[in-house]
């Protein structure tokens, strides 16, 4: 028994609790997070699936024609362009068809309001600014660091008041989706399109950005998916896998997955790391020795050794008041001191206690 097609607004709504889920998530590497978004972004694609099977929208009408009920669904494409950008890649080039599937989805967004006049003037100017250059695009076009800081406040205050506007009206029974008054709840959906417009020329310009620095990351030499074993596995295939290798060793992972088995081959060849060791005596002794290394001299001999090499300065204190005892036997040594004591004496005789004070006699 074949499942009956679902309707637009169970896929729909379905999809949107998946992205609300995804909001409040912060371990955007878990497995269960990749799942839940890719699940979201199946069921969007197949929002857009119905959307063109049915002919919701047509270029024919005008945004009185459409429904109240059928304006969230103009959404589509740019909660794509939202869970596209949040897909995990390996490499510079995987993210950059990310951005581009993103740019996509948000061209596509910003079209399909284009063509039912939705866009207000300053954002059909920023999409006019868009088309002529799609990759130099950038919300502000001044190059003087002043300007450039007053329209990012700008852009910043809007997006809070489109915030605040948007927190009100849903906080408000009057615009309460269901029961509500009809008129109020249109209000809500424009008020929101004109907030995700505002994103996505926001998100237009980050792709931009980040597509300048990937632009600037070096090529890999070899696929992602390429690993040692793969290497390892080509060599043999080029040598006619006939065991010869001109390697000294086998690859490292082959190492740590032998780590379990034969020491030594049949023919006396290592297959995995050892160590040698002089004797069980030296196993023995390492068993209870302590994980820090042991000192390899006493204090004495450490202080002889300094004392040795000159490192330590003997003498201070009271010894070094003391006067060595005079050597009677050493008739130079005595001569000179006698020399010194009378050249004093001379001196002093000379230059008498107070003959250099002229200035401040007593």
């Amino acid at each position: 028994m074949s499942e009956e097609p679902r309707s637009l607004k169970s896929v729909f709504q379905a999809a949107e609790r998946k992205r609300l889920a995804l909001e409040g998530t912060y371990e955007a590497n878990s497995p269960t997070y990749r799942d839940d978004l890719a699940e979201a972004l199946q069921l969007y694609h197949e929002c857009i699936q119905i959307i063109n099977k049915i002919s919701l929208f047509s270029s024919n009408e005008a945004l009185e024609d459409i429904a109240t009920s059928d304006l969230p669904y103009l959404l589509v494409n740019y909660r794509i362009a939202e869970l596209v950008q949040k897909v995990s890649t390996q490499s510079p080039q995987e993210r950059k068809t990310v951005l581009n599937k993103a740019r996509d989805a948000y061209e596509r967004f910003l079209h399909l309001l284009d063509s039912y006049s939705i866009l207000s003037e300053s954002d059909s100017k920023l999409f006019a600014k868009y088309n002529e250059d799609p990759a130099a695009f950038s919300t502000i076009s001044t190059a003087d660091p002043a300007a450039r800081r007053n329209a990012k406040i700008a852009n910043f205050k809007t997006e809070k008041e489109l915030k605040s506007k948007l927190e009100y009206m849903r906080n408000s029974p009057r615009y309460l989706e269901d029961g509500g008054d009809e008129e109020a709840v249109r209000e809500l959906y424009l008020t929101n399109i004109a907030f995700c417009t505002h994103m996505a020329f926001q998100g237009l310009e980050g792709i931009n950005r980040e597509m300048e620095i990937l632009a600037q990351a070096p090529i890999p030499l070899m696929p992602r998916a390429t690993t040692v074993e793969d290497d390892e596995r080509r060599r043999r295939e080029a040598n006619g896998n006939d065991g010869y290798s001109d390697r000294l060793d086998p690859p490292l992972s082959s190492l740590l997955s032998s780590g379990n088995g034969p020491l030594l081959s049949k023919e006396g060849k290592p297959l995995r790391p050892f160590t040698l060791t002089s004797n069980r005596q030296e196993l023995q002794r390492g068993v209870f020795r302590p994980g820090h290394n042991l000192p390899t001299m006493t204090i004495d001999e450490y202080l002889e050794e300094e004392r040795r090499r000159g490192n330590i300065i003997e003498g201070g204190g009271e010894a070094s008041m003391r006067q060595p005892e005079p050597d009677e036997d050493n008739i130079e040594k005595a001569d000179a001191e006698t020399m010194k004591a009378r050249e004093w004496d001379e001196f002093k005789e000379a230059n008498p206690r107070g003959s250099g004070n002229t200035l401040n006699r007593g």
